[in-house]
């Protein structure tokens, strides 16, 4: 990742003065908003988009040529694309991104191990991501995510996917939304998560996003509850070392659950927001979004030759940079937090330490 530190100067002109012109190094791709679990905190399943086939996300790869260092495909569940292997090999062939992020509920426990087998051969330079979402345990989980025998059925997609570790390109984790359903539980969560052995175990916060469906529903944690979850998280993270990659990505959680604690307290950029610079996010039917939490388009790419870089110039893409660098919204989304994490030159150094030693 941080061979990627020579090119933070321009993404930090960039967004003080739109120049020079920059792809996102940081893409999400929605392959689908199908999904197979219920969950108390995403609605994203009762969306619907005709989907990119196979051949228009081809074309779209090839316009953004090498620009996006990480990828990250979802859903969504991304694996009910039966054509997903095919999806993310394509964008491997034609964009070369060094980290690749699949996350996952692991209902589809049969499926799941064979695909990420096929992904693994397919993207040998890339390190690729593949993260269970587990929201508790046992009963618990089942019941955020309004699926019965979700959580068994997920421990068997993770017992699939941790006989694939011979292929050294596989990180394989946990991740857990902190929801008010699941707050006050965290530290007995991760304790018991952890006992199956993940490279890494991340958690996000539960927030209002467009892009979900989740406008106006009440599922964030308190905020000084969020606190403490946070900081038990932190302090345990001190206590272990993490190796390879995830030592990279757990020097950055540490900052983020830190940074999430002021931005749901402070209500404000903390520091500043590359997304519509540094970030971006398709969805399913090929709307291009600055960010999710807004998931306002900047324009769609079937209706402009499926060329990312067009789209990503358009007016409305424009305002929409404009209106981030003017500070008129904030949230604490993981993804783009991450980004603007590296590019804040503070952030970058201290977490650059952290690796170190």
């Amino acid at each position: 990742m941080f061979e990627l530190i020579p090119k933070v100067p321009q993404y930090i002109l960039a967004r003080r003065s739109d120049r020079p012109k920059v792809l996102p190094l940081n893409l999400v791709v929605s392959v689908c908003y199908r999904c197979n679990s219920r969950c108390s905190t995403c609605n994203v399943w009762r969306k619907e988009a005709k989907e990119l086939t196979l051949e228009e996300y081809e074309h779209v790869f090839a316009s953004l040529r090498r620009a996006s260092y990480y990828l990250t495909f979802s859903g969504g569940e991304p694996f009910l694309r039966h054509d997903l292997v095919e999806i993310v090999s394509a964008a491997y062939r034609l964009c070369r991104p060094r980290v690749i992020t699949i996350p996952t509920n692991g209902i589809l426990w049969k499926a799941i191990p064979e695909r990420a087998e096929a992904i693994l051969r397919a993207c040998p330079r890339a390190q690729v991501i593949f993260n269970l979402s587990l929201d508790g345990v046992g009963q618990e989980h089942d019941a955020i995510r309004n699926v019965p025998g979700n959580y068994e059925l997920a421990l068997r997609t993770f017992d699939g996917l941790k006989r694939l570790r011979r292929y050294p390109n596989l990180v394989l984790g946990i991740h857990t939304v902190i929801s008010r359903f699941n707050v006050q539980r965290i530290p007995a969560i991760y304790a018991e998560l952890s006992q199956l052995g993940p490279d890494s175990y991340i958690t996000e916060i539960a927030e209002q996003r467009v892009e979900l469906d989740t406008v106006d529903c009440d599922i964030a944690p308190a905020p000084e509850l969020y606190a403490l979850a946070a900081n038990f998280l932190i302090n345990a993270m001190r206590q272990g070392r993490a190796r390879g990659f995830a030592r990279i990505t757990q020097a950055f959680r540490m900052d983020y659950y830190s940074l999430v604690q002021r931005i749901i307290t402070e209500k404000r950029q903390v520091i500043p927001c590359y997304a519509g610079w540094a970030s971006a996010h398709i969805a399913p039917g090929g709307d291009v979004w600055t960010c999710c939490t807004r998931a306002d388009p900047a324009g769609n790419l079937r209706e402009m030759g499926y060329d990312f870089a067009r789209v990503w110039q358009t007016p409305r893409a424009q305002a929409l940079r404009r209106s981030i660098r003017e500070n008129e919204c904030y949230c604490p989304m993981a993804n783009a937090s991450y980004t603007n994490m590296f590019l804040d030159l503070p952030t970058l150094i201290r977490v650059a330490g952290r690796v170190a030693f």
